[in-house]
């Protein structure tokens, strides 16, 4: 269906029913319009697509960018283009500020200097009630708002724009299918990300996740398996399998399979060299993935496993399902059957009710486990979830302090860590030119460490052997060899 002809749809009779033909129709049909701006200005119209957000996010915006680009839109950095489309996250509320902020900017250009200019807003700040009526109220400029759970729609949505004109906003409250087979706009030529399922069935006490991306459903592993093998043909070599908790994938199917069971199915797939996945969740990482793992050639040694804090009284409040002991039992069964493996994290501090002495068991923790990197977040209400309403809010300055010992102690063994290996000769898949220095590239080890060596544009998706002469703390100057 990629490579599906538009040309060759009948634009004449009814849009089809079923997905993804209906979506293809549309597509056609903007088209039409894309030729009379084309012809009417000379030039195709730019599309800019600006990302917030979580992995799951970025790969939405290649699907998105691969729907512009095949109505004929030609993609930009700048956001003085055309159509101008906001893929949000809302996992915090400094995350929704920035946005109003950069949709005040936006309004600014279109009254100022570009009044054809199409503004859209979609993702999960979208799926707030508040968020759609505050967008209408305040930015009545914008003209398309939709949600994540129609992301597949965005031809059918822009053709309805272009057609009635002013502002259309269509939000679905739960996704209905799984729209397979649209156009995708990679990124990078050579690693991709897979959705291997959507939602999250959790319910963190602080995360709003669940209710803004819908309960888990998981795509079919022939059709994750179909897309891999295609990845492939076209030059991929990396792949990460994203989903909300990929322990749970397989669920919700008719024949229920593991996340262990597609993994061993992705080793299969000729030309896929190495493949990774976020974000699995302690609480359900069975033994059977570690053992998969464990034995293969292909999946990486780098695990990210998200404590978010270490005290079991805590991690309770948090709607966690796990105590610190099941953690570092997990911890420990992983490190017995992958001696080498790259164990990353995520912590919350100052989360409602934590005191000093919970505070420690989580210092506790990070010393036992010995935590390659780790992302540390200082706690912030998050309107609409549980933990947002709870007594003992933290004050800023204990939680600070606090997040200033506990980012010291991070940091003190990650160096530690990632020192070990100096003087070793290691692969390294090179993603990019890098921008500090010049006549160098920055790629990156199977354990997720960046390395920084002298290269150039011909190195970029080639895997180089590199001796690491230097640690820096989270990345390594090296030398190829």
């Amino acid at each position: 269906m990629n490579e599906i002809d538009l040309d060759k749809i009948d634009m004449m009779g009814s849009p089809p029913e079923h997905e993804p033909e209906r979506q293809y129709y549309f597509m056609a049909k903007c088209r039409e319009w894309v030729r009379e701006f084309e012809q009417k200005n000379g030039r195709y119209p730019l599309a800019c697509i600006q990302t917030f957000g979580c992995q799951m996010n970025a790969k939405d915006s290649e699907k998105l960018s691969g729907i512009l680009t095949t109505i004929g839109y030609v993609v930009t950095d700048t956001e003085k283009a055309d159509f101008v489309l906001y893929n949000t996250c809302t996992v915090r509320e400094n995350a929704n500020t920035r946005v109003y902020g950069r949709i005040g900017y936006l309004g600014r250009i279109k009254r100022k200097e570009n009044p054809g200019m199409k503004i859209a807003l979609c993702g999960c700040m979208m799926q707030e009630e508040h968020v759609v009526a505050k967008i209408q109220h305040s930015y009545p400029f914008v003209d398309l708002i939709f949600g994540t759970h129609n992301i597949y729609k965005l031809a059918e949505l822009l053709y309805r724009q272009i057609n009635a004109g002013g502002m259309v906003v269509e939000i679905e409250q739960e996704s209905r299918e799984i729209v397979e087979e649209l156009p995708s706009e990679l990124k990078y030529g050579f690693k991709a990300g897979v959705n291997i399922m959507y939602g999250c069935n959790n319910f963190c006490s602080y995360c709003i996740v669940p209710y803004v991306r819908g309960r888990e459903r998981s795509r079919r592993a022939v059709d994750i398996i179909q897309e891999m093998e295609e990845l492939a043909k076209n030059g991929v070599t990396e792949v990460m399998l994203l989903g909300q908790n990929v322990n749970s994938y397989g669920k919700t199917l008719e024949t229920p399979v593991s996340f262990a069971e597609l993994l061993q199915r992705a080793e299969q797939v000729e030309g896929i060299r190495r493949i990774r996945f976020m974000t699995p969740h302690p609480k359900d990482l069975s033994d059977e993935l570690i053992d998969v793992m464990a034995k293969s050639k292909k999946i990486c040694h780098h695990l990210h496993l998200p404590v978010q804090s270490g005290s079991s009284r805590i991690l309770k409040l948090m709607n966690r399902h796990y105590t610190k002991e099941d953690y570092l039992a997990l911890v420990g069964r992983i490190r017995a059957a992958m001696p080498d493996v790259a164990l990353t994290t995520d912590i919350i501090v100052g989360f409602p009710g934590e005191t000093e002495e919970d505070f420690m068991e989580t210092m506790d923790l990070v010393a036992r486990v010995r935590y390659h990197s780790a992302y540390t977040f200082l706690y912030s209400p998050r309107g609409g979830t549980p933990a947002a309403a709870m007594d003992g809010q933290v004050l800023e300055e204990i939680a600070k302090e606090r997040y200033d010992r506990l980012i010291g102690r991070i940091r003190a063994i990650s160096q530690e860590l990632a020192g070990e290996d100096t003087g070793k000769t290691a692969e390294v898949l090179v993603e990019e030119i890098n921008a500090q220095r010049e006549g160098f590239v920055t790629g990156r080890l199977e354990n997720n460490l960046l390395v920084h060596f002298p290269g150039n544009e011909k190195l970029l998706g080639k895997y180089v052997r590199v001796k690491l002469l230097e640690c820096m703390g989270f990345y390594y100057m090296g030398a190829p060899v």
